[in-house]
């Protein structure tokens, strides 16, 4: 799927997008009538959703900004104007309904569930093989269980939309729970539907464990650990992952999709529209890569610090210096995961790991509570690292050990603010860093979306 070229498949499903509301309606009207009619036409658009993913409102931009930098474990870095000043009111909790970062994850996400509602409509009354109809089923649902998660996650009392929208429609805002007890029925179904793995250019699609991984992680923001449990066992026993025996090994282009990858969402440089901006993004410097370094998502000081001595993630994961191309060493805190080397700026091959083993490990110890077995899990993961085990004699309290454990194993892949929420840690942790005063759980609505919705309520 690495290869799999989006061009033609944003074009035909991505015109005739509203850019004056939420967009729910994806193809234009012009379209509509001709697609949705052969097997090849719900490849084409599932192919339309992943890409979507890679949008700069999501993936590509957006969900970092709001669950990386949202939290404790990165900043906008020293540079607070023009457009970096958004990024800094949103580490700083003073953002407001205009925000233009948090507009673009609210549209674009969005958009991507309104690719994915029309293939879930139109799919049952076309006649296909029906494996291929089950698999392109789950991936749909999948993909909108991702979405809705983040948006749930994010902001609360959102629109839950599970149809194709028309103009008539009211959209009607629902709380976070319960668009959490519809990804729980949405991804059951999906794990049913989906393969264990794919092969050649398939390799990169959603398969059962992307969607147990995503299921478990819903059950557990519910407090169902028990549920929770029975689906994490259900991923260590029989969907072949294992934790890659040097940590080093799960990032940069040559080590995409590998044996501890859950999903990945896949960038592909060339030119053509479709690579990740991270490394420009993250990078301090114009010499670590071409073009601009904006020094963005930049790893706090207690990030940092959260590293205990001989931790071999710190070297893969962040940098504290760099040395600049006359060997002068800089002080310059930034994130690793996401290098390449580049051609062209902004456009890295390189992908963004979703979900890992190392997460299920984790996950499963935080369904379990405090227990030997917990303590193994976590365990597993610190010996990986080269860090010796830790137990109840351990100080402080499992949840913590536990949430610290999770900290510096999954740092800048997404993790951090759901954490601190479904841990009941955000004011605790968050307004321990020096500049920030408040906390706030949800981001604003848009104000366009208020504007347009009069029944919408902020959270």
């Amino acid at each position: 799927m690495k290869r799999i070229l989006y061009i033609m498949l944003c074009t035909a499903l991505f015109t005739g997008c509203s850019e004056d509301f939420t967009d729910l309606a994806p193809i234009s009207n012009r379209n509509e009538a001709d697609f949705y009619n052969a097997p090849e036409d719900f490849e084409v658009a599932i192919n339309a959703s992943y890409a979507g993913l890679q949008s700069t409102g999501v993936y590509g931009r957006g969900y970092w900004t709001m669950f990386e930098m949202r939290s404790d474990n990165t900043d906008q870095g020293p540079d607070a104007t023009g457009l970096a000043r958004q990024y800094t009111e949103i580490n700083a909790f003073t953002e407001d309904a205009l925000n233009e970062q948090i507009t673009s994850a609210w549209s674009e996400s969005y958009r991507v569930i309104a690719n994915c509602n029309v293939i879930l409509d139109r799919i049952p009354n076309v006649e296909m093989d029906p494996s291929l109809k089950n698999q392109v089923s789950g991936e749909a649902l999948f993909i909108r269980s991702l979405i809705y998660y983040h948006l749930a996650i994010g902001f609360g009392n959102i629109p839950l939309q599970l149809t194709p929208f028309d103009s008539g429609d009211e959209l009607v805002q629902v709380d976070e729970n319960t668009i959490l007890q519809q990804l729980v029925t949405d991804l059951t179904t999906a794990e049913e539907n989906l393969p264990v793995s794919y092969t050649g250019s398939e390799v990169g699609k959603a398969t059962k464990g992307a969607a147990a991984t995503l299921l478990a992680k819903v059950l557990l923001t519910l407090g169902e650990n028990a549920a929770a449990e029975t689906v994490l066992r259900r991923i260590i026993a029989n969907y072949g992952y294992e934790l890659l025996p040097n940590y080093a090994d799960l990032w940069g282009v040559a080590n995409e999709n590998n044996a501890e990858s859950i999903f990945e969402v896949q960038y592909i440089s060339g030119g053509i529209g479709q690579g990740s901006l991270f490394t420009n993004d993250f990078s301090p410097s114009t010499d670590l890569q071409t073009g601009s370094g904006f020094g963005r998502n930049r790893p706090t000081v207690s990030m940092l610090e959260a590293y205990e001595d001989g931790d071999l993630r710190f070297e893969p994961s962040m940098g504290a210096t760099y040395v600049d191309s006359e060997g002068e060493v800089i002080e310059a805190r930034h994130v690793r995961k996401y290098q390449s080397d580049l051609a062209v700026e902004n456009d890295s091959d390189i992908n963004f790991v979703v979900f890992r083993y190392a997460d299920v490990l984790l996950m499963l110890a935080e369904a379990l509570g405090e227990t030997t077995e917990s303590y193994d899990l976590i365990n597993e993961v610190r010996n990986r690292a080269g860090l010796p085990d830790i137990d109840a004699s351990t100080p402080g309290t499992f949840e913590d050990k536990l949430l610290h454990e999770r900290r510096v194993e999954l740092a800048f892949e997404n993790h951090r603010w759901p954490d601190l929420k479904r841990f009941g840690a955000v004011d605790k942790v968050i307004e321990a860093e020096d500049f920030i005063t408040s906390t706030k759980e949800y981001f604003f609505i848009p104000q366009r979306e208020m504007d347009i919705n009069p029944n919408f309520v902020q959270n």
